[in-house]
């Protein structure tokens, strides 16, 4: 007899309901900007970036996708990543003349073409298969929190060249270009752990929440940093992978040996002989005699003891060896 289990409408509900909570954290941190509580607004938008990486898990889970659940992670993200922090970031920059409110524009505008060129991008069929392994451009999460970089460095160091009129926009404007760019991101989607390292990625996850506790704006500004320092690996390896159609399908370690193999073909290194070099050089050197090694002459022996000059090889019994 086959089972048939179907999701029930309370659990069918619970992704929605964290995109929901994503978005009233998002737009919370307007609120906390408006009453000059900018610590509390970053945190806001860090919680909507953490409510937004798991409604989506939760419901490819929970079997609970829907059509409904998409559009509306679309109209959250856009509103929690793009106009939440556009609007931070000119309410702290007070006084802040026309430019600045162009670049929150641009900021926002962005946001939503970003947003709206990912949801184009999942019904694309024709993409290679190694394409789920990276973003195009920077995702919104990742974006909403870069743009707030300078309001970190702010809380975190004071008045500097980066709480700048003109460096804060002109950060805004990059950052808004990264968004619609074409430029490959790494995906954490498909990184799968192997089982020998999953103790020690659970020691670092304790010690990144030792440090986002004890240390928060400087593991968000270390965390930051990181991000846009793996930019130009993520480009070498999405070139890579383009260009090596044999290692779309293959798990990590096989990628690995492959491109170790095209290292050394285009260095022009030959692998490493292992036991036939010893067994050549066992062949050609014999034991030393009177602190000198001996090398064997080639020559036509003779009765097979002698060699061509007269001189005689030792023999298994004069070196001390027993034969199997």
């Amino acid at each position: 007899m086959v089972r048939v289990t179907t999701t029930t409408p309370g659990v069918r509900l619970l992704p929605n309901a964290i995109t929901v909570l994503a978005l009233c954290a998002g737009l919370s941190a307007v609120q906390f900007a408006l009453t000059k509580n900018y610590s509390m607004a970053i945190a806001s938008i860090g919680i909507a970036a953490v409510l937004d990486s798991l409604d989506g898990r939760i419901a490819r889970l929970l079997d609970a996708t829907s059509k409904m659940g998409a559009e509306l992670d679309s109209l959250s993200d856009g509103i929690s990543f793009g106009v939440a922090p556009a609007l931070v970031i000119y309410v702290w920059q007070a006084g802040a003349d026309r430019i600045g409110w162009v670049a929150s524009l641009i900021f926002a505008v962005c946001m939503i073409l970003r947003l709206a060129r990912f949801n184009t991008l999942l019904d694309d069929t024709e993409q290679p298969p190694y394409s789920s392994e990276f973003f195009v451009g920077v995702p919104a999460p990742a974006g909403g929190l870069l743009a707030m970089l300078p309001l970190v460095a702010w809380l975190q160091w004071g008045e500097g060249w980066w709480s700048s009129q003109w460096v804060v926009w002109a950060w805004t404007i990059a950052i808004a270009a990264l968004l619609i760019s074409r430029i490959p991101t790494l995906s954490l989607k498909t990184v799968k752990a192997p089982a020998k390292a999953i103790a020690p990625l659970l020691i670092g996850v304790a010690l990144l929440a030792a440090a986002i506790i004890q240390f928060p704006l400087v593991a968000l500004l270390v965390a930051m940093v990181l991000y846009l320092a793996h930019i130009p690996y993520s480009v070498y390896r999405s070139r890579w992978l383009a260009a090596h159609p044999e290692a779309w399908t293959v798990p990590p370690r096989e990628r690995r040996a492959i491109r170790r193999a095209r290292s050394q073909r285009r260095l022009g290194l030959r692998p490493p002989l292992r036991r036939r070099v010893a067994g050549a050089a066992m062949r050609a050197v014999r034991l030393p005699r009177n602190g000198e090694y001996v090398r064997t002459p080639r020559g036509p022996r003779e009765n097979g003891s002698a060699n061509g000059d007269g001189q005689r090889r030792r023999s298994w019994r004069q070196i001390g060896l027993r034969r199997k």
